[in-house]
């Protein structure tokens, strides 16, 4: 079992890096240790590379928003979970993109294969529940989806709902195809 003062420690440690990393991708480990008011040697013990805590950080990033699916399917139509559900993982995406030097090309693998079956097993909670209600096409694929939305992250951002309206309406299973 894990210690309150460091579990207590490890959020702080994530907290100070994703704000780290965000303002500039090569933030030294002993800036975040300092940031996070905690030492190096208890960051080193808890993330003994930059990678480790670079994953880490979307681990919990992809957890939330997957954890979050269930509980907007509750207070939303499929097609409305659907669109808010994306919106965040288009944020998150904006993110990751914008951490810049952070990550490098073997952290965005690592990181890809990290949430891609998470993110996939999401998209295809909302599409079962909108094929169930008949506000999904039978033939949505959850690939497919995800791949189309992949590019609203590196759109504009005053883009992003009219192109996920795009999107969207050629899921709608009431339109016309």
């Amino acid at each position: 079992m894990v210690r309150s003062d460091a579990r207590r420690n490890r959020i702080r440690i994530l907290a100070a890096a994703r704000e780290a990393f965000a303002e500039d991708g090569d933030t030294s480990m002993n800036q975040i240790a300092q940031r996070a008011g905690v030492g190096p040697g208890t960051l080193y013990r808890n993330y003994p590379s930059r990678e480790a805590l670079i994953l880490d950080i979307y681990q919990e990033e992809i957890e939330q928003l997957v954890g979050s699916v269930s509980e907007s399917l509750v207070t939303q139509t499929p097609l409305e979970a659907l669109r808010s559900w994306t919106t965040v993982l288009v944020d998150a995406m904006r993110k990751k993109h914008a951490l810049g030097s952070a990550l490098t090309p073997g952290i965005q693998k690592a990181v890809t294969e990290q949430t891609y079956g998470p993110v996939i097993a999401a998209i295809t909670l909302l599409f079962e529940a909108g094929k169930a209600d008949g506000s999904i096409r039978a033939d949505a694929e959850p690939g497919d989806f995800l791949q189309l939305t992949g590019a609203l992250w590196r759109a504009a951002e005053d883009r992003t709902q009219p192109m996920l309206a795009l999107i969207l309406d050629g899921l709608d299973a009431g339109r016309r195809h």
